[in-house]
C-alpha cells in the first residue's frame, strides 16, 4: 500500500513532536489567540516547526495541511496529502490534562489511508502499520494489533468531547438502543479508544476540522471501525475545499 513506507517514520515524528511538547506541558503555558480566538501555545508551533520540516525532508513532493500552517483555500483540493495537527486538545494542554494528541494522517483522493495518534502525557502511540493494520504501543515497549469490538451485551460505550457536549449529541445518545457507559475524552484519543475495542460510538456534532480527525479516523479504519457523515450515512471524506468537517458519527461495530 502506498503508506507502507512511511508508517514507521511518520509514527517516530510524531513520537518525536511529542517530546518537544512535553517540556512546555511541564512549564507555565503562555496562551495566545488565533484570529478565530482559538488558544495556541508555543508547544503547538514548537511541534508544527518540527513536523513540518520532517514532512518536506521525506516527502518533499506531497503538500501538507496543517492547523498551525496557513494555506491557500483554493489550493487544498490535493489528491495526495499530509494532514496534521501538532498538538490536537490544546484547551486540555492548558488545563493540564493528559489527554492531548500529536496527529499526522496521510490523505489519498479523500481518504486517510494511514497515520499516527500519539498521546504524549501518557506516552501511548496508536498507528497504521506497515501492513495496514492499527497498533498500540505503549512507551518503548513493543506494539501490539489493536481491533474494534462487537457491541457487548450490557450495551455501548459512548465517547465524545469533553469541551463541545451539546443537545443533538445527547439527542443521539438517546436513539441507541442500549447505552452501558458514556465517556468525556478530549481530542484525538476518543477515535482510538474505539479502535483498540474500550468504547464502540462516537458521535460529533459541533464543529471539526480536518486535522482534528484525519490521523483518527485512519487508525480506526485499520482497526475495523468506520466513520460517516451523521446526516447521509455516507463515509466521512477529506475532499474538496473545505476544511471544516460535516458531523459525523464513528463506530466500531458493524
Amino acid at each position: 500500500m502506498l503508506y507502507s513506507p512511511y508508517a514507521l517514520k511518520i509514527l517516530s515524528i510524531a513520537e518525536d513532536a511529542g517530546e518537544i511538547i512535553m517540556p512546555y506541558y511541564q512549564d507555565v503555558i503562555d496562551v495566545m489567540r488565533k484570529e478565530d480566538d482559538s488558544p495556541v501555545t508555543a508547544a503547538d508551533i514548537a511541534a508544527n516547526h518540527y513536523i513540518l520540516e520532517k514532512l518536506q525532508a521525506l516527502t518533499p513532493d506531497i503538500p501538507v495541511i496543517s492547523e498551525e500552517k496557513e494555506c491557500d483555500p483554493l489550493r487544498i483540493d490535493y489528491p495526495l496529502f499530509w494532514c496534521v495537527d501538532p498538538l490536537d486538545g490544546t484547551k486540555s494542554f492548558i488545563l493540564k490534562k493528559g489527554d492531548f494528541t500529536v496527529n499526522i494522517a496521510l490523505i489519498e483522493n479523500g481518504t486517510p489511508i494511514g497515520g499516527a495518534v500519539v498521546v504524549p502525557a501518557m506516552k501511548i502511540s496508536y498507528y497504521v502499520g506497515e501492513d495496514g493494520v492499527a497498533y498500540r504501543k505503549e512507551g518503548s515497549g513493543s506494539a501490539h494489533k489493536i481491533k474494534t469490538r462487537d457491541v457487548p451485551a450490557e450495551g455501548v460505550t459512548v465517547v465524545a468531547s469533553r469541551s463541545h457536549a451539546d443537545e443533538q449529541t445527547m439527542a443521539y445518545i438517546e436513539t441507541l438502543p442500549k447505552v452501558a457507559d458514556k465517556v468525556s475524552v478530549a481530542s484525538s484519543v476518543k477515535f482510538c479508544m474505539i479502535a483498540e475495542g474500550k468504547a464502540d460510538v462516537y458521535p460529533r456534532f459541533g464543529p471539526t476540522c480536518i486535522w482534528d480527525t484525519a490521523a483518527g479516523h485512519a487508525v480506526l479504519m485499520a482497526a475495523g471501525g468506520q466513520v460517516f457523515h451523521a446526516q447521509t450515512h455516507y463515509p466521512l471524506t477529506y475532499s474538496g475545499l473545505q476544511l471544516l468537517n460535516p458531523f459525523f458519527i464513528a463506530i466500531g461495530y458493524k
